[in-house]
């Protein structure tokens, strides 16, 4: 009996490597699924799926982040642009909703900061709405000084942390 089991264990090891030799591999392997590079059908491009955060950046290049002067919240000339382009994104995808993020500089205390910031993130969103963009999809938040992009404290600095940032939500 205990030879039986022997030889059954062998035999079945045996199968087991033998399964894991090269030489055993498939010569075609099975298409990838659906969602994950290649064809997909025309549901995604550049390994991007449309109306996803993914696809907001890659069309905004950059024009999700609007930038403010010094204790301002106004939108200029190049913001107005910049939130023509997400609006322009948000109609393409209707069902999408996005939140603007008010950022500051470290200047300031720390209620200033998050007041400017809600201030700042509000604009951005008003700006959208003027455009058409349904305010029920827009939501506002404030990060103050807290979430600041660049360290340092020189303009360079600050004026890359004065700022609305534009995030779809998936």
């Amino acid at each position: 009996m205990k030879n039986a089991i022997r030889i059954c264990v062998i035999a079945a090891l045996a199968t087991g490597l033998a399964a894991c030799s090269k030489n055993n591999a498939p010569e075609t392997l099975p298409p990838e699924p659906a969602g994950i590079g290649g064809d997909t059908g025309g549901q995604q491009t550049g390994g991007i799926v449309p109306g996803s955060n993914a696809d907001f950046l890659a069309q905004m290049n950059g024009r999700n982040v609007i930038y403010f002067d010094t204790d301002k919240y106004d939108i200029d000339a190049t913001d107005q642009a910049a939130l023509r382009a997400q609006a322009e994104w948000l109609q393409r995808y209707p069902g999408k909703r996005a939140s603007i993020e008010g950022h500051a500089d470290e200047r300031g205390t720390r209620d200033y900061n998050l007041a400017l910031g809600e201030r700042r993130a509000n604009s951005a969103k008003n700006y959208l709405v003027s455009l058409g963009i349904d305010a029920g999809r827009l939501n506002v938040v404030s990060h103050g000084k807290e979430r600041p992009v660049a360290l340092g404290s020189n303009e360079q600095a600050w004026a890359q942390n004065r700022r609305a940032a534009t995030i779809t939500i998936d």
